[in-house]
């Protein structure tokens, strides 16, 4: 399996390169230009990309199910769960 740190430093490399190596192959009377807008879309984008990733790291909230999805759920993984409010009666 793959580690945890691969996928962030091969995204942060790929925006690197185009934020730092691409703006020195700008040609043209805008060159300027071109190599501000090559440096502020690798550099926003690839904040972006941190902010959703990060943000899937550790969800702030969960899944709501109820007792019944939560049953058949259990059910379908192997970890019968017998049900409570049967007993009780």
């Amino acid at each position: 399996m793959v580690d945890a740190y691969v996928a962030p430093l091969v995204i942060t490399c790929i925006w690197a390169f185009v934020g730092i190596i691409c703006p020195f192959f700008a040609r043209g009377a805008s060159k300027g230009v071109t190599q501000c807008c090559l440096m502020l879309a690798a550099a926003t984008c690839w904040l972006f990309w941190l902010c959703c990733y990060m943000t899937q790291m550790n969800p702030l909230i969960g899944p709501s199910l109820k007792r019944n999805q939560i049953m058949i759920i259990a059910r379908e993984w192997g970890h019968e769960i017998k049900n409570v409010t049967s007993e009780m009666h």
